[in-house]
């Protein structure tokens, strides 16, 4: 069991690294002569992107020198049971089009299980954080803060749905599963990326899910989505960010919706 003391220490670390990457990312949002590139894997990558990713390792080297990392720009290292898994900016779409909903995703692994994360988004003036058993918050800084929960919706039918795009789900297999689960919730928007399941922690919305992301998109998302209440598995039911897509209820809905997602000839 990892000690309440040493998960402290390193919620309040990330929180650091959270506000220097905000000065940096803050800094070239907007900026006219931002300058992008295109990964093999054909998305782009800005200057912001590579310079957050660069602070948040010079930090750790410095604070945590025994600690591995695994990031999105740049390759791992250090082997440690104790890794810390970045996502500099989760949205760069949004960012290099100046649609300020993206974020820094700063998660902590230890033992094979996340343990502590910070999600922030500067742009939208808002931040998250948990740790393990520690519950789950909101606030300008660990001093200003608000815990969160899910909500108790239980009906699909009184249920807002989150996601990111449809074409994905159609690739996946299990499109028309996914349009069926849109037409009997409540509610359904593309608030996409970090956001949507942000919101399932606060209880603004019942439902996010997504068929293809990368373990840094998800892992620090996973544990605040746990600490407030709700469930994070794979779109097949498997637990946490390990298994290239999400599904993340409040917790209630969730059987419910793993049902509906199950791949169909149709799909």
């Amino acid at each position: 069991m990892v000690a309440s003391k040493e998960l402290t220490d390193d919620v309040r670390l990330a929180h650091v690294m959270a506000d220097d990457a905000d000065s940096i990312s803050m800094s070239r949002f907007k900026a006219q002569d931002l300058r992008i590139k295109t990964k093999p894997d054909s998305t782009p990558v800005t200057e912001a992107d590579t310079a957050v990713e660069e602070s948040i390792r010079r930090t750790l080297s410095r604070t945590r020198p025994r600690d591995a990392v695994h990031g999105e720009e740049m390759q791992d290292t250090g082997e440690s049971n104790r890794r810390w898994i970045i996502d500099p900016i989760d949205g760069t779409a949004n960012y290099l089009r100046g649609v300020p909903v993206w974020a820094t995703l700063i998660a902590l692994e230890i033992d094979g299980q996340i343990a502590a994360s910070v999600v922030s988004a500067p742009a939208l003036g808002r931040r998250w954080w948990a740790s393990l058993e520690g519950g789950a918050y909101t606030g300008r800084s660990i001093l200003n803060a608000t815990q969160i929960h899910t909500s108790r919706v239980s009906q699909l039918s009184d249920a807002s749905l989150s996601y990111a795009s449809i074409n994905g789900w159609v690739e996946s297999g299990r499109g028309q599963g996914f349009v069926d689960l849109m037409r009997e919730c409540w509610r359904s928007r593309g608030y996409g990326d970090f956001w949507s399941y942000m919101l399932v922690a606060e209880g603004a919305v019942d439902i996010a899910c997504e068929p293809e992301l990368a373990l840094y998109d998800m892992a620090a998302l996973d544990i605040i989505v746990r600490e407030a209440g709700g469930r994070f598995t794979s779109i097949d039911g498997e637990p946490g960010p390990y298994h290239g897509n999400a599904l993340a209820t409040n917790g209630l809905l969730h059987d419910i919706v793993l049902e509906r997602l199950r791949p169909s000839e149709a799909g």
